[in-house]
């Protein structure tokens, strides 16, 4: 093995996402505004900032306003405000506009921004930059190192060049070992590296298991007759049954509308497929009426933390912490992840900046936990912590109605008395006997689309001669477990056709089309067996995002 060259920082930044960046620029502005050097680093697997980063969005400026409150000075992409919200309640023909004014004041989107997120992180990129943090895209962080104290040391880039048989190509280059006072994990959802430490160090021992959604999206050009740039709109109901979640239309800036669809992963019928039924979401006439004349433009996905409050695991450890959704710090009845994950890279940043003036390295930073669980994220999350389990409890009719007056409630002080539980997602699916299949309509390649033409539209590519990034622990299990009694559930709940059952010399295999991944880690997720082990493909692989 090729020996690995390393480089010293003072604090190293796993994911260029919301977390990452403000927390490598709030860094920044503490060393200056104390005179002394820092320096920092992120590394980021995608091609470029921006090109895995997948929201609607809907930005609440919160954090941003405390980050940079010059922002509006600053060219920054949040130039279109919400001017309009709406809230529908589908059926299968119509619709019910829900009245705002019975929710609570705490979700309407007064002050909001609809905007690309991939665009908002690039223009933080810039500001890091400008403040002399290295950014370094198209290289993954493929492992994580230790100190023989057990301690995080820093993590390592994944080796380059490697073919599929694990043999080294002529253009083999090995991985580059980062090492920090303090590493950052700001991977996103399911982080692979946030996995092994959350195993490592039992982050998780003390909180309820994380739970999660698949949200879909696609971008497209509409009528400029139909466009209303500020223009919100929120769905639930139609076409869910048997499961819960939810569409959003938004009216962005240059003509496009973000719509998407969101899918609790706890759902029970291996039947359904999450892309199927957001295809069917958009024909319903309220939403087709937006895209005809259109032309989609981009599509993508990406799974969502949906467990709230209770979630939130152990944040700190030897060496390192969990900023933004590695810790998953979603607001799931808002619909915004974003300003909370920026303030804990802020509170992060803060608590290790103090650490290293202190002349320390590698312990714990507990000022980070205990200023998080008494920011205002906590404040945030803590209302809306009984809303998720609601819903997954009760459905979406009952299920609304108690998470709205729990909401009301704790508007009013009181609530709930209790926080509820959940149940991992992988352990929800009924076996298929005990389930009808579902009949899906075929697309229209007008209004709806298959998968592989939608793949084609997140510009998905990998090398294809490197390892299969989507590893299995055991080989049989997809087709004697999945297969016979889930109907092999993969095939569906995957939004990029990576897997599929074919029929090869008499026998049933599962073939893993790994060159079709957007990294949306559902897979990781919702495999009943847990026998699905995403981790990183060679740095720059996977989906380059233009503006989502």
């Amino acid at each position: 093995m090729a020996e690995r060259e390393s480089m010293p920082y003072d604090v190293v930044i796993v994911g260029a996402g919301p977390a990452g960046l403000a927390a490598a620029i709030r860094l920044k502005q503490l060393a200056d505004e104390a005179g002394r050097e820092l320096s920092v680093c992120i590394l980021e697997k995608g091609s470029e900032v921006g090109a895995h980063i997948l929201s609607g969005a809907v930005v609440d400026p919160k954090a941003l306003d405390e980050l940079l409150p010059n922002w509006k000075e600053l060219d920054s992409p949040l130039t279109v405000p919400v001017t309009r919200n709406e809230h529908w309640v589908l059926s299968e023909k119509g619709k019910y506009s829900f009245p705002h004014i019975l929710m609570p004041p705490f979700m309407n989107n007064k002050g909001t921004y609809t905007l690309s997120l991939g665009n908002l992180c690039r223009w933080l990129a810039g500001q890091a930059e400008a403040l002399g943090v290295e950014i370094f895209p198209g290289f993954a962080a493929a492992e994580v190192l230790f100190n023989e104290d057990g301690s995080v040391k820093g993590v390592a880039t994944g080796d380059m060049g490697v073919a599929r048989d694990g043999t080294h190509k002529g253009d083999y280059q090995p991985g580059m070992e980062l090492h920090g006072k303090y590493t950052f994990f700001a991977e996103g959802v399911r982080g692979h590296l946030t996995k092994e430490l959350k195993r490592i160090f039992e982050l998780d021992r003390d909180s309820q298991p994380q739970v999660y959604g698949i949200g879909l999206k696609e971008l497209w050009d509409i009528d400029p007759e139909k466009h209303q740039p500020g223009r919100v709109i929120h769905t639930q109901g139609w076409p869910l049954d048997d499961a819960w979640g939810g569409g959003f239309l938004y009216h962005q800036t240059n003509g496009q509308v973000a719509l998407g669809f969101v899918v609790a992963l706890s759902y029970r019928n291996p039947y359904l497929s999450p892309f199927e039924e957001f295809q069917r979401w958009k024909q319903h006439p309220a939403i087709r009426d937006f895209l005809e004349g259109g032309k989609r433009v981009s599509y993508g996905a990406r799974a969502i933390n949906e467990g709230g409050w209770q979630s939130v695991p152990t944040l700190a450890f030897p060496g390192g912490a969990l900023i933004g959704c590695s810790a998953g710090f979603v607001n799931v009845p808002r619909i915004k992840g974003s300003h909370t994950a920026m303030k804990s890279g802020m509170l992060a940043a803060e608590a290790a900046f103090a650490a290293i003036a202190a002349d320390r390295a590698g312990d714990t930073l507990e000022d980070y936990e205990a200023n998080l669980r008494n920011s205002w994220i906590a404040a945030e999350l803590k209302k809306v912590r009984n809303v998720e389990p609601l819903v997954a409890k009760y459905g979406g009719t009952f299920g609304t109605i108690f998470a709205g007056a729990d909401m009301w409630m704790r508007q009013l002080r009181i609530g709930l008395p209790f926080t509820m539980k959940h149940h991992a997602d992988h352990e929800t699916l009924w076996r298929k006997d005990m389930v009808a299949p579902i009949a899906y309509p075929k697309p229209d390649g007008v209004i709806s689309f298959d998968r592989l033409s939608s793949v084609f539209l997140s510009n998905t590519n990998h090398e294809e001669d490197q390892p299969i990034h989507l590893t299995l622990r055991n080989a049989d299990i997809p087709v004697e477990v999945n297969l016979e009694l889930y109907a092999g559930p993969e095939a569906r709940y995957c939004p990029a056709g990576v897997y599929e059952f074919v029929e090869e010399a008499g026998r049933t295999r599962l073939q893993i089309n790994a060159q079709n991944c957007v990294h949306c880690k559902t897979c990781d997720i919702k495999d009943p067996t847990q026998n699905i082990n995403w981790v990183v493909p060679e740095g720059g692989g996977g989906p380059n995002y233009p503006n989502m």
